[in-house]
């Protein structure tokens, strides 16, 4: 995974923003930055639309609008698609044919158009590949 380009879900994302040291924590945010050190990671729109909602709401502590809006700005850089009614299109067809659910082949559809190579998810079956991308659980390559 040198310099190939990652995309990552948003549980990663949450997990780095969660308050605390457990083991899913720590792993998200040594992720994160060697993402950001090494200027391969991506994302979609969906990703920072479902953590503004998981951050303002479910995060214990809560994180505030500000934080968040803060952290979105931040990771805006990755960004490299929005949810267009291309993704939106191929993604149907992708959960009909392939038996995932509609907000993960959003997820897939949007990495696979934004030229990843990899998705760093814990939602999505551990080595599957779809459309040319590889999944990968980082919380399941690290235990052990």
């Amino acid at each position: 995974m040198k310099s190939e380009r990652v995309f990552i879900d948003t549980n990663v994302l949450i997990y780095a923003y969660e308050a605390g040291d457990d083991r899913r924590s720590t792993i998200a945010r040594e992720v994160l930055a060697d993402l950001w050190e090494r200027k391969v990671g991506l994302l979609s729109t969906q990703v920072l639309q479902e953590f503004y909602s998981v951050a303002t709401r479910k995060l214990r502590p809560k994180l505030s609008p500000a934080e968040v809006r803060r952290i979105i700005a931040l990771y805006s850089e990755w960004c490299a698609r929005d949810t267009d009614p291309l993704i939106l299109m191929n993604a149907s067809f992708l959960a009909e044919t392939h038996s995932v659910s509609w907000w993960d082949a959003l997820i897939v559809e949007a990495a696979s158009q934004s030229g990843a190579k990899y998705i760093l998810s814990e939602d999505l079956q551990h080595g599957r590949s779809f459309l040319g991308l590889e999944v990968r659980n980082p919380f399941l390559e690290r235990a052990g």
